[in-house]
């Protein structure tokens, strides 16, 4: 019996601990200078992808907005600890092909106006995040939630227990959830995700489902019960995958 429960109780930790992600993920945001977004996706399809993995850097997923006006470039990428992070930038940058690809891709201007950097962990109801690339090319939402002082445990229960079932429920994957590492960036208050949808027209019919459930409202009216969860309304951006990226 002994013996049992020891190899038992083996198999529950070798679970739990493949279960658990401890990785340092950075979520970056390239504001990309008019007209040169072709070019930067197309640095990042023949180089930088390429010498991301060289330096030890996992490529999650690359997104632009569905809205074409939108000139970002939106990715994510992780690393085992931030400490192998912050040296693979440095190594990556150091790179002479890195150098010689970046200074060819500037020739006609720089591609970037703008970089925004936050490093994130995932929560401990976040699905694990791996490449999956479907037989028709989804939507993708990024969403971001900051909530009222003292309030993200709150948050974030309410979607371990309800939301998550319930998005899936009314068509919605749910792909990542993530809290920033650092205070400020929002380490205390602010949930990022992303779900995914068929289309953006059924992103509205999805949404409008998932409003009018009553396991939903009733969910919320019970997390909300001694004051409010957000302080302010959710920041949202539709987002449609590059050819190159592993999230499709």
């Amino acid at each position: 019996m002994i013996k049992y429960l020891s190899f038992f109780s083996l198999v529950l930790f070798i679970t739990f601990a493949a279960a658990e992600d401890n990785r340092c993920y950075e979520l970056r945001v390239y504001t990309a200078n008019e007209g040169k977004l072709d070019a930067l996706n197309a640095r990042f399809r023949d180089h930088t992808c390429k010498l991301f993995e060289k330096h030890g850097f996992t490529n999650v997923g690359y997104w632009t907005p569905a809205d074409e006006s939108d000139n970002r470039l939106i990715y994510v990428i992780s690393s085992p600890n931030r400490k192998s992070h912050n040296e693979s930038f440095k190594s990556f940058l150091n790179d002479p092909d890195w150098k010689n690809a970046y200074r060819a891709s500037i020739k006609n201007g720089k591609l970037v106006a703008k970089i925004e950097s936050t490093f994130l962990k995932t929560t401990d109801y976040s699905p694990k995040i791996e490449s999956t690339i479907t037989k028709n090319p989804r939507i993708f939402e990024l969403r971001t939630y900051v909530t009222a002082n003292d309030r993200l445990d709150n948050l974030n229960a309410r979607f371990r227990d309800h939301t998550c079932k319930i998005f899936e429920n009314h068509g919605m994957k749910n792909v990542a959830y993530w809290t920033p590492t650092d205070e400020n960036k929002g380490s205390s208050n602010t949930l990022i995700y992303i779900i995914s949808h068929k289309n953006q027209k059924q992103a509205k019919n999805n949404w409008n489902g998932f409003i009018s459930d009553e396991a939903w409202k009733k969910a919320r009216a019970a997390s909300v019960k001694d004051g409010k969860i957000l302080a302010s309304a959710p920041k949202n951006v539709f987002l449609k995958a590059t050819d190159y990226s592993l999230i499709k």
